[in-house]
């Protein structure tokens, strides 16, 4: 092992664990209000999840660019989806709520982090869509923003899957603003392989990886807003997608190394 990754990690390692520390009395404190002062547990737990993610980001190594304006009200944001750090570098934007499969609920840690953000776990093949969608609406029409990564799964960064329009219905129901957004990870102008959480990647062999590399560039895109109005969610869901692999440099899918495209500024 070179000395880089190694004196990296030397101080790296620890001031996460601490952190990871941190964020679970943060997610207990959550909790607590929950019983103690229903009425304001969302604005506080927005809050400290949002400070949290803004000091996890700030300790991992990565440098950020965000591009485009956040939204003006409550919307459903869509993003292609290469890594867990997509939630981290997207949750500390605006209060979020994002969706994620049932099973990480059980996950050591991490489970506990997401339950104290107000995560949103979803039973896959259990037909309950109908009732998942209707959650999806009230949240939206309470004035809570969702986040979900319609793909389905994570990429390397180099294609980006079909946009499943399944959960879009929320938006169309309550006439909420579609987001897309645009998410890429570059070291030297080229695509990185450190980032993608990818197959059947372990998250603490992945997170020791990511905390000995060099810093990373990442370049977040907030693209120009869709209206939902009566829109089928499938038309939805493939504008969406076709405004993502347009900033990202993407043709069908397929990875084209046009790096120069990824510094285009959002409409």
């Amino acid at each position: 092992m070179s000395p880089g990754p190694l004196l990296r990690r030397l101080w790296r390692v620890p001031a996460v664990a601490v952190w990871i520390a941190c964020g679970l009395v943060m997610a207990g404190l959550a909790a607590l209000l929950t019983r103690l002062v229903p009425a304001q547990t969302q604005a506080i737990r927005s809050r400290l999840s949002q400070v949290w993610m803004s000091g996890l980001v700030s300790l991992l190594p990565l440098r950020v660019r965000c591009l485009g304006a956040l939204p003006r009200q409550p919307s459903l944001w869509l993003s292609n989806h290469v890594s867990w750090v997509d939630i981290v570098l997207l949750g500390r934007l605006a209060p979020l709520h994002f969706l994620s499969k049932a099973e990480v609920a059980a996950w050591p840690v991490i489970g506990w982090l997401a339950k104290g953000a107000g995560t949103l776990f979803i039973q896959r093949g259990t037909g309950a869509a109908t009732s998942l969608n209707d959650q999806l609406s009230g949240m939206l029409a309470a004035g809570h923003s969702l986040m979900i990564f319609p793909e389905g799964t994570t990429t390397a960064g180099d294609r980006v899957r079909t946009f499943h329009g399944r959960l879009l219905g929320c938006a169309v129901e309550t006439g909420a603003p579609v987001q897309p957004v645009a998410i890429a990870y570059r070291r030297c102008g080229e695509r990185d392989s450190v980032a993608p959480f990818i197959n059947d990647d372990e998250f603490t062999a992945h997170l020791w990886r990511l905390l000995g590399s060099e810093r990373i560039d990442v370049e977040i895109h907030l693209l120009p807003p869709l209206r939902a109005g009566s829109a089928p969610r499938n038309q939805l869901a493939r504008e969406a997608r076709a405004s993502v692999i347009q900033v990202l440099g993407l043709e069908d899918g397929a990875d084209t190394n046009a790096s120069p495209s990824l510094s285009r500024r959002a409409a």
